[in-house]
């Protein structure tokens, strides 16, 4: 059985976050689950994660909900120290 979930983010960092995650989304799904990142708008992001069986479905999500916490942080870090664009 495939389970699926979609999760979408509201940020003004989004391209940011986006930007982070990309080389996550773009490489070659391995083992028994695929994520990936897109952009929708300006504002908005969008991962999509699937898998096979339950289990690597539960780490997938908690992967991806954790790289996208860790990006966020990251903007916020670097936004609070001055050396981001945005």
């Amino acid at each position: 059985m495939i389970h699926e979930a979609s999760f979408v983010f509201s940020t003004p960092d989004a391209p940011l976050i986006a930007a982070s995650l990309m080389p996550e989304s773009e490489s070659e799904p391995v083992g028994r689950s695929c994520g990936r990142c897109m952009i929708r708008d300006d504002m908005t992001l969008a991962i999509e994660i699937r898998a096979e069986d339950l289990t690597a479905f539960r780490a997938a999500v908690n992967t991806w909900l954790r790289l996208v916490q860790i990006a966020e942080e990251m903007v916020q870090t670097t936004k609070k120290a001055g050396t981001t664009n945005k």
